[in-house]
């Protein structure tokens, strides 16, 4: 089990990439209606041990991937999610993908690179094959 935030920032420890983007993704998405950078950060971490200076970064580096709108409401800016945080990596993955020009010797070796759950999910999803009965496609 993932420890928690403030847990985290107590021993020192630093969060994985992408966590704290993940977790305002999925804020926004269950909240339902755009939210305010205060509103987010009290809604992934209620104790109030992440700052509010790094939710605000992160929403505005999120709004400059296209992966959440904004708008502003007064003095603030109210945000909502474009994506989820499975889409979000997925546009990294190709933003990553098309900055090289052998696109074909990138596949190659990320396939190569793969889990062997990994490659069978990948052929399945490539052949728009459904998951394995009980299966989570993963």
């Amino acid at each position: 089990m993932d420890t928690d935030p403030e847990d985290r920032a107590d021993q020192g420890e630093r969060r994985r990439p992408g966590e704290l983007e993940a977790a305002i993704l999925a804020a926004l998405r269950d909240a339902g209606c755009s939210l305010t950078s205060g509103q987010v950060r009290d809604l992934i971490d209620p104790t109030g041990g992440l700052s509010y200076s790094a939710v605000v970064t992160t929403l505005v580096r999120l709004h400059k991937k296209r992966a959440v709108t904004r708008r502003r409401e007064g003095r603030a800016y109210r945000y909502g999610a474009l994506t989820d945080a499975a889409g979000l990596v997925a546009q990294r993955m190709n933003a990553l993908l098309s900055a090289e020009d052998d696109r074909a010797m990138v596949l190659r070796r990320f396939v190569r690179e793969l889990e062997p759950g990994d490659e069978e999910l990948l052929r399945r999803l490539l052949a728009d094959e459904p998951d394995p009965p009980g299966g989570t496609g993963t």
